[in-house]
């Protein structure tokens, strides 16, 4: 997962150099920044310190809570996410037990003042549950932290397979917003390229289930740039998606992951490679036009909603700013100086290890693995996640929250960016990328991690 960044003498500072980026990424396809600082950039905590002082001054009036299930039916090819394949009996009334033990110590820890403004089951997929324990994981988030499902926007990834309607009527009336049903293509031959064995009549099937229910927010992931993919075919995949008139789009170019399904069928697939690079790009600009004309409008690089979808939440919140909760194995929790979870690997031995420690843990009273936060890193993480959206940076409230500008911090970053014409001209208050630099969000991301981050992740050793 890491960029191989070069380190610098400023790595163990984490302080900008305040010079330019350097010259030409070799590909548009670098790293996914869904979090800052990256996993493979967090150690081993020596101190373990209490959640309770952790959390004593933070704000918590806002926080998201977020709960893993790291168990999937199959692991798709392409898949470096924390699940493993299956469950051996009696191992998810277990994992849910210790679930409960945590999310005990956690609201323990927290004190009063209390509130979570959005809530998500994420993995992994949480729909391998049965429906009963479904329930129970409903129940360990609402007693377990506080948090009340059915007052705040609530987000469930589920799969074809697994999206049955007993299940989806348990999410419904607890009050499920969002499901999100990862299909990745509407082509068999293309799914069975990405190691993703599923039957398009068995995802319609699923989708129609989906849209029999009240939940108002359907999502439909895809992926671009598999093997046998072309123009035609990944527009026949967005008209079927399209088909269900879903609120929200995710369109996610393909990588292929050290320790992935993929990565044994194609070791040599890490490389630079021009051809794939091209075929990606060319995919991405095709299905970005293809819904921005059929009503659609963009968020991020991957993210498009329709323009008639019901909102999701507050528009400003984003959690690595007010505070996440994270419960289960592989997942995080974000204050405001230090980042912590449980331990991180890919390689499916590993994991089953992670799981059955976590299984066994009674104490959840402290942090184990993690990543502390300094002031500038907290404004690098800020940067990065105002500015890979499509509404981009908004510098007074950057202004607000630090004292500076953009440019006091990251003018050699930002200048580098629109040098390379990623970054529109700045309004009076708006710092946005381009079209093009929305394309190069993969690319940018990484350009913008600290001189430590780099360090630490290329540092990872991967397991």
């Amino acid at each position: 997962m890491s960029t191989s960044p070069t380190t610098t003498a400023a790595t163990t500072t984490g302080q900008s150099t305040g010079t330019a980026v350097a010259g030409p990424s070799t590909s548009p396809y670098q790293h996914y920044v869904y979090a800052y600082p990256h996993k493979t950039a967090y150690r081993p905590l020596d101190d373990r310190p209490a959640l309770s002082g952790l959390w004593a001054a933070e704000d918590k009036s806002a926080l998201s809570l977020y709960l893993h299930i790291p168990f999937c039916e199959v692991r798709c090819g392409f898949c470096n996410l924390f699940t493993r394949i299956g469950a051996p009996d009696g191992l998810t009334g277990a994992y849910l037990d210790a679930l409960e033990r945590q999310a005990g110590a956690v609201r323990e820890a927290l004190g009063d003042g209390v509130r979570f403004a959005t809530a998500a089951f994420g993995g992994g997929t949480p729909t391998f549950l049965t429906a009963r324990e479904l329930e129970r994981l409903c129940d360990i988030a609402e007693h377990g932290t506080g948090a009340d499902l059915r007052a705040v926007p609530l987000s469930v990834e589920t799969s074809p397979a697994t999206a049955t309607a007993d299940r989806l009527a348990v999410l419904a009336e607890r009050g499920t917003t969002r499901l999100s049903l990862g299909v990745q293509s509407f082509v068999d031959s293309e799914a069975r390229a990405a190691v993703r064995p599923q039957r398009r009549a068995d995802v319609e099937a699923a989708l129609g289930r989906i849209r029999d229910t009240s939940v108002p927010v359907l999502n439909i992931d895809l992926i671009y740039g598999i093997d046998g993919q072309t123009e035609r075919t990944w527009l026949r995949s967005l008209d079927a998606a399209l088909a269900w008139r879903p609120e929200e789009l995710y369109l996610y170019p393909l990588y292929i992951r050290p320790l992935t399904g993929l990565n044994r069928h194609r070791p040599d697939a890490g490389g630079p490679d021009p051809a794939w690079d091209e075929q990606r790009l060319r995919l991405y600009r095709a299905g970005r036009d293809h819904l921005l004309a059929r009503g659609y409008v963009q968020q991020s690089m991957r993210m498009f909603r329709r323009a008639d979808a019901p909102p999701q939440g507050a528009d400003d919140y984003a959690c690595q700013t007010d505070g996440m909760i994270g419960l289960g194995c592989g997942a995080r929790s974000y204050t405001s100086a230090l980042h912590y979870s449980f331990d991180y690997a890919v390689g499916m031995h590993e994991i089953r290890g992670i799981i059955d420690d976590y299984v066994a843990t009674t104490d959840f009273g402290h942090a184990a693995v993690g990543y502390r936060v300094d002031g500038h890193e907290a404004r690098r993480r800020h940067l990065l996640q105002s500015l890979l959206q499509a509404d981009g940076l908004d510098t007074g409230d950057y202004r607000a929250r630090f004292g500076a500008e953009p440019g006091d911090d990251f003018g050699g970053e930002l200048d580098g960016l629109a040098a390379r014409g990623w970054l529109a001209d700045p309004t009076d208050s708006r710092l946005r990328l381009t079209p093009e630099g929305l394309a190069h969000s993969d690319a940018i991301g990484p350009l913008l991690f600290s001189p430590a981050v780099r360090a630490a992740m290329a540092a990872y050793e991967r397991k």
